[in-house]
C-alpha cells in the first residue's frame, strides 16, 4: 500500500471499477450523487451512507445503505486509500449494525415498546474477528434468555425466539429491487440439523461444555458478542471461555483441524493447483491455511497465555511471534500473504458481487488483473505465487516428520525394541503388548489405542534413549493403570515428540513425578511452554498467575492446578539438568509464598461475607524452618504461625460478628484448610503449626502483643532457635516491620536468660532418638547432616546476636565474615541443600539410586561421578560434626 495516495489514485479506481466490474459500474449508475463524488477524485467519510430517514422501514434502510458501502469500500481499497484492515473492519462493523438492527426491529414488531433484551447475535468466522469478507455471508448463532425475551401472551419464550430469529434473517437476506443486506448462515450453531435457529443460551452452554466438537473450539477464537442483548452474549461467551482456552490441551482437537484442511484439499481438488481456478480460501497454501496456522498454535498456547487469544488472524500471528511460538520472519510472510490473498479474494468478489474465492480462468483472469490494476492474467498470478508457496510450505510443516517413525508389530517387537535401547526386551514387549490389548482402564477405548498405536513408535524410540529404559517403562506401565483416560496423553506425545524425551528422564529418575503425573497426567502439558526449564518468577507475579476464579472453590482449585504445575515443572529443570537445585529450591518457596497470598486473601473475602472485619486489626502470617528461609524441597510442608495485630478485645464488624481472638482463630483454621485440603484438582501443602505459642496446647492464632509477650518471658530455646529463620509471609507492610522488630529484640537477647548451648545440644540428641535417618544418603537428618548444620548456626546466633537471616544460607555467610563460622561450612551447606532437593525427588528413601540416576545426582551436585558424591557428603559430614562439637563444647 502506498503511504500517501493522490486525488487521481480514486479516479483510476473509478475507472478501473466501471471497466473490469459489472457489479460495481451498476453501483455508480444507481448512486450518482456517491459516484459524482468519487469521480471527483473525494473519497467520502464512511459515516455519510447511513440514512438519517429513520421513517424508512429499516430493511430497505439497511438495503441501502449496504449498496452505498460496497461502493465506497470498493473504492477506497482499490485506490489505495484503505488497506485491509480498514476495508474488513468497514464490512464488519456494518454487518454488526445491520444484525443488530434486525434483531431490535424484529422484537419491536412482535412486542411494541418491550425492551430490547434477551437476544443476542454471537458473531463467529471473519465477522467475529472484524475481517468480513467483501461479499461475505455471516455466521452468528442466535441465542436467548427465557427469563428476559419480550413474548407474546401465551406464547412459549421458545416459540418467540425462533419467530424472531426467522424475521431477523428475512430482514437481512430478502431481495428487492434495492439488493439485499447480508447473507446470513446459521450451521454454525450447535447440532444445526436438529436444534432450532435460536437456542437458549443454557442449552448451549451445556453443549459446548459436553458435546461440542473439537472444531468448535477453532470457531469460537473469533467469537463475539455483537449484536442484540451484548450483555446477554458476554455472559454466554465467559461461561464456555474454559471450553475454547484449555489449559490441559486436546491434540485430539489439533488433528481435528489439520483433518478438516486435508478434507478441504481433497474435497476442492480441482481449486488446490496453483494457476487460473485456484481457490484462494481453500486452494493449498491459501487464506484458509494461514488462519489455522494460527489458531493451531492458539490452541495449543492460548490455555496458558491470554495475551494470544486474539481473533484477527494477523494479529494472531504477531502475538504468536512476540511469544516465540512463531519464528518472527515465518509469522510476518504469513502476515503478507494473508494480506495479498485476501485482497485478490475482494477483487474476485468485486467482479458480480459473488461470495466465491476462486480465480477465473480465461479473459475473466485477465479482467481481474486489470481491476487490481496489474497487466494481465500472468502478471496477477506472479504477484501471488510466492505467497502461496510460503503459506503451504509453512503450513504443511505442522505435520509432525515421518521419517523417523519405527514399526512396533508382529514378531519383530522384541528386536526393534532391543535397537530401541531396551536390554529386557520380553518384560518390555509384554507390557506393550498388554497396553495394546486394553489392560488398563484408560486403553479400553478404540479411541486410546489408537493414539496409543500413533504414539507408540516415538515412545519406545524415547523411553529406549532413556537412561534407564526398563525403569521408564515399569514407572509409565504403572501411571498408565492409574489413568481414567489416556487418549489426550498419548496425542500430546505424538504432537511434541521431544517432550516424549523429557517423559522418559522423568520416568527414568523421578518416581516422585511420575507419581504427580499418574494423578494429574496434564501436568506435562506446562512443560510444552519453553519456560518452564527456567527460574520460576518473583511472588508478585507468581500470585497474579494464581489469582482467578468465579467464587471461593473455583480459586482453590485454581491455585492447586497453578502450584501443582509449577513444582512439577521445578522438579523436572533437576531431572534434565537445566537448574541448579539451590535455584530450584528458592523457586518451590516463591510459589508456596505465592499460593499463601493469594488463598489467604481469598479466605480472609470469603470469611468476611458472614462476619466482617475486625477494626484496627490485620492477620499476619509467619513462616519459619524451611519456608522462612525461602528454600523448600518438593516435598516440604509448611511451618506458620498466625498472628494479628491490634486489640484482642475488639469485635469483627460483620452479620455475625466474632470477638478478635475467636475471630483470627476460625480464619486461621480456614487458611490452614485452603492450604491443605485436597480438592477435585489435588492436594496442595502440608501446614504445620506446631511452632506456635504453647505449641498444640495454645490457640492457632495469637495477637501480636501475645505473641512478643510469650517469646520475651516464656518460649524455651529451641522455640528461639526455630525463631530465628522467621519469615513473614502475609501482611501488610506495617505489620511485617512490627513482627521483624520484635524477632530481632528476641533474637538479640530480649528473652530469658537460658544455657543456649546446653539446652540445644539436649535437644538435638533427643530430636536423633526419636528421629533417626531414612537412609544412608539422608543429608538432612544424617550425623553432619543439615538438621547438625541448622543447630550449629542457631547456638551461635542465639549466642552472638550475629547472623540473624531466616535465609539459612546468607545466615551462614554472614557468620563466616564474622569469624563466628569456619569458611567450609556454606559450601557444606550448599552440597548438603543440593543433595537433599535432588534426592526427594530421584530417592525419596534416601538409598543409593540405581547407576543412571547416581549420574544425575553427580550432575546436580556439580561432581564428576557418585563416587565423588559419597567421598564429598562424608568429608562434609566430618566438617559440619567438627564444628558443632566446637559450638556445643567451645575451647575455654
Amino acid at each position: 500500500m502506498k503511504n500517501a495516495v493522490s486525488d487521481q489514485d480514486v479516479v483510476a479506481a473509478v475507472d478501473r471499477a466501471r471497466r473490469w466490474s459489472p457489479f460495481l459500474a451498476v453501483l455508480l449508475e444507481r448512486e450518482p450523487e456517491l459516484a459524482q463524488s468519487l469521480a471527483g477524485g473525494v473519497l467520502p467519510a464512511l459515516r455519510t451512507i447511513e440514512i438519517a430517514d429513520l421513517t424508512m422501514p429499516p430493511a430497505r434502510r439497511l438495503r441501502l445503505e449496504r449498496r452505498r458501502l460496497a461502493l465506497r469500500v470498493a473504492i477506497g481499497d482499490l485506490s489505495g486509500r484503505e488497506d485491509l484492515s480498514a476495508v474488513t473492519r468497514a464490512l464488519s462493523d456494518f454487518a454488526d449494525r445491520a444484525l443488530h438492527t434486525a434483531i431490535l426491529t424484529a422484537i419491536e414488531e412482535r412486542t411494541p415498546g418491550a425492551a430490547p433484551i434477551g437476544f443476542t447475535g454471537i458473531a463467529l468466522g471473519k465477522q467475529g474477528s472484524h475481517e468480513l469478507n467483501y461479499s461475505s455471508d455471516i455466521d452468528p448463532i442466535l441465542l436467548f434468555d427465557p427469563a428476559t425475551l419480550p413474548h407474546r401472551a401465551r406464547e412459549a419464550p421458545e416459540e418467540a425466539a425462533v419467530r424472531i430469529a426467522k424475521r431477523v434473517v428475512e430482514i437481512l437476506q430478502a431481495r428487492d429491487g434495492d439488493g439485499y443486506v447480508l447473507r446470513v448462515d446459521l450451521r454454525l450453531r450447535p447440532s444445526p440439523e436438529i436444534t432450532p435457529i435460536a437456542l437458549s443460551v443454557d442449552a448451549a452452554i451445556s453443549y459446548y461444555e459436553s458435546l461440542a466438537l473439537p472444531w468448535e473450539r477453532a470457531a469460537f477464537i473469533r467469537a463475539r458478542a455483537a449484536a442484540g442483548d451484548i450483555a446477554l452474549g458476554e455472559r454466554f461467551l465467559t461461561a464456555v471461555q474454559p471450553f475454547v482456552w484449555r489449559r490441559a490441551l486436546d491434540f485430539g482437537a489439533i488433528g481435528e483441524i489439520r483433518c478438516i484442511s486435508r478434507r478441504i484439499r481433497d474435497h476442492y481438488a480441482q481449486g488446490q493447483a496453483f494457476g487460473p481456478g485456484y481457490d484462494l480460501k481453500r486452494g493449498r497454501g491459501g487464506i484458509r491455511e494461514v488462519e489455522f496456522f494460527a489458531q493451531i498454535h492458539q490452541l495449543i498456547h492460548g490455555g496458558r497465555d491470554p495475551a494470544l487469544r486474539v481473533a484477527d488472524t494477523r494479529g494472531a500471528l504477531a502475538v504468536l511471534a512476540a511469544a516465540g511460538w512463531v519464528d518472527p520472519d515465518e509469522a510476518v510472510a504469513l502476515s503478507d500473504s494473508y494480506t495479498l490473498l485476501r485482497t485478490i479474494e475482494h477483487r474476485v468478489q468485486m467482479i458480480e458481487d459473488r461470495q466465491t474465492h476462486q480465480l477465473p480462468t480465461g479473459e475473466a483472469l485477465d479482467g481481474v488483473a486489470k481491476l487490481h490494476g496489474v497487466a494481465d492474467a500472468g502478471a496477477l498470478l506472479d504477484l501471488l505465487r510466492p505467497a502461496v508457496t510460503a503459506t503451504a510450505r509453512s503450513y504443511d510443516a505442522l505435520d509432525p516428520e515421518e521419517g523417523d517413525a519405527l514399526s512396533f508389530e508382529g514378531d519383530r517387537l522384541d528386536t526393534q525394541l532391543a535397537e530401541a535401547g531396551f536390554v529386557e526386551t520380553k518384560l518390555a514387549a509384554q507390557r506393550i503388548e498388554q497396553w495394546r490389548g486394553g489392560g488398563y482402564p484408560a486403553l479400553r477405548s478404540p479411541a486410546a489405542r489408537a493414539a496409543l498405536e500413533a504414539v507408540l513408535p516415538g515412545l519406545i524410540a524415547a523411553l529406549g534413549g532413556a537412561p534407564d529404559p526398563q525403569g521408564a517403562i515399569v514407572r509409565l506401565d504403572r501411571m498408565l493403570a492409574r489413568l481414567s483416560s489416556a487418549v489426550n496423553f498419548f496425542r500430546l506425545l505424538e504432537a511434541r515428540p521431544a517432550l516424549a524425551r523429557l517423559l522418559g528422564l522423568i520416568l527414568s529418575h523421578a518416581e516422585t513425578l511420575a507419581e504427580d503425573l499418574a494423578r494429574r497426567p496434564e501436568l506435562i502439558d506446562g512443560l510444552i511452554d519453553a519456560t518452564a526449564l527456567d527460574p520460576v518468577e518473583d511472588v508478585a507475579m507468581l500470585a497474579g498467575e494464581m489469582r482467578g476464579g468465579a467464587d471461593y472453590q473455583v480459586q482453590l482449585d485454581h491455585v492447586r492446578r497453578i502450584v501443582g504445575e509449577k513444582r512439577f515443572a521445578l522438579g523436572t529443570q533437576i531431572i534434565a539438568g537445566v537448574s541448579d537445585p539451590l535455584i530450584v529450591s528458592a523457586g518451590y518457596a516463591r510459589v508456596a509464598e505465592a499460593a499463601i497470598r493469594v488463598l489467604a486473601t481469598a479466605t480472609i473475602a470469603e470469611f468476611a461475607l458472614a462476619h466482617g472485619h475486625v477494626p484496627g486489626s490485620e492477620l499476619v502470617i509467619l513462616a519459619l524452618g524451611r519456608m522462612g528461609g525461602g528454600a523448600l524441597t518438593h516435598a516440604s510442608d509448611l511451618d506458620l504461625i498466625y498472628l494479628f495485630t491490634g486489640d484482642y478485645l475488639a469485635e469483627s464488624d460483620g452479620a455475625k460478628p466474632l470477638g478478635a481472638v475467636l475471630y483470627y482463630n476460625r480464619l486461621a483454621q480456614r487458611i490452614s484448610a485452603a492450604l491443605s485440603v485436597p480438592t477435585a484438582s489435588g492436594p496442595l501443602y502440608e501446614v504445620d503449626t506446631r511452632l506456635r505459642p504453647s505449641g498444640t496446647q495454645g490457640p492457632l492464632s495469637v495477637s501480636l502483643d501475645g505473641f512478643a509477650r510469650y517469646q520475651r518471658e516464656s518460649a524455651w530455646t529451641w522455640e528461639h532457635m526455630a525463631l530465628a529463620r522467621a519469615r513473614c509471609v502475609f501482611g501488610s507492610a506495617h505489620a511485617e516491620a512490627a513482627v521483624s522488630a520484635i524477632v530481632g529484640a528476641v533474637l538479640r537477647g530480649d528473652r530469658p536468660r537460658r544455657d543456649v548451648v546446653a539446652e540445644g545440644t539436649k535437644m538435638r540428641a533427643d530430636m536423633a532418638a526419636h528421629k533417626p535417618p531414612l537412609g544412608p544418603l539422608d543429608a538432612k537428618l544424617l550425623p553432619g547432616g543439615l538438621v547438625d548444620l541448622e543447630f550449629a548456626v542457631h547456638m551461635v546466633q542465639l549466642q552472638s546476636g550475629q547472623g540473624l537471616d531466616p535465609n539459612l544460607r546468607r545466615a551462614i555467610a554472614a557468620l563466616d565474615a564474622a569469624g563466628l563460622a569456619p569458611a567450609a561450612m556454606l559450601p557444606a551447606h550448599d552440597l548438603l541443600t543440593r543433595l537433599l532437593v535432588t534426592l526427594r525427588l530421584v530417592a525419596p528413601d534416601a538409598r543409593a539410586p540405581g547407576p543412571a540416576t547416581q549420574a544425575l545426582v553427580a550432575q546436580a551436585l556439580g561432581m564428576t561421578d557418585w563416587p565423588a558424591v559419597v567421598a564429598s557428603l562424608e568429608t562434609t559430614r566430618q566438617e559440619v560434626s567438627a564444628w558443632l562439637k566446637h559450638v556445643e563444647e567451645p575451647t575455654p
